[in-house]
């Protein structure tokens, strides 16, 4: 084997790139931001399992996980129900909303998520906040989540992972969150998720 052998040659920077770039277009991957809530049972660990099942997921990467923040329970009396735990994901995947949807119910049901009540406590919660720039009413899967923008607990770890964001159509999440105030949502320096390997 001779050194001009171009299979051991370095691939200039420039192809690299290029193939790089080729990658993107071929999986097309589209931006989505998920939002985590858990106040039943080990709810750092469950935070963290549902992580890591979306990082399993074929065709989705978890790129940023936000800080875990400690909020009281939405619509219902306080002191009847725990004090959640929730986080924001940024994710890059291939799944059009709909399948993207199927998995995170398929996550909650794995953590025997229970939907008796509405607002009623649960082990997790997992909603697609946003999904690239789409905007739709399919009563299904409403995105934005059509709650989004008025929700501290979404909008200030949304804000840690990604501080120039936009709700679709809502305006930039910084600006919601100026508007809502960052009362009762109380960051947990204690606590940590990890991004999955």
């Amino acid at each position: 084997m001779s050194s001009s052998d171009p299979t051991v040659q370095p691939v200039p920077a420039s192809v690299v790139e290029q193939v790089d770039a080729a990658d993107v277009t071929l999986s097309n991957p589209k931006r989505a931001v998920i939002s985590l809530g858990s106040n039943l049972g080990n709810r750092l660990e469950t935070l963290q399992g549902a992580i890591d099942a979306l990082e399993d997921t074929p065709g989705l990467r978890v790129k940023a996980v936000s800080p875990v923040y400690e909020t009281d329970p939405w619509g219902v009396e306080s002191g009847t129900q725990a004090t959640y735990f929730n986080a924001v994901v940024l994710i890059k995947t291939t799944l059009p909303p709909s399948s993207l949807l199927e998995r995170g119910h398929a996550i909650e049901e794995a953590f025997e998520r229970v939907r008796d009540e509405r607002w009623g406590p649960r082990t997790i919660d997992v909603d697609i906040v946003a999904y690239q720039d789409v905007v739709s009413d399919d009563p299904q899967l409403t995105l934005p989540h059509p709650r989004a923008h008025e929700r501290a607990f979404v909008l200030v770890p949304w804000n840690d992972v990604d501080p120039q964001a936009e709700v679709p159509g809502r305006g930039t999440v910084a600006g919601l969150l100026a508007a809502v105030g960052q009362d009762g949502v109380r960051v947990r320096v204690d606590l940590e998720l990890r991004l999955p390997e």
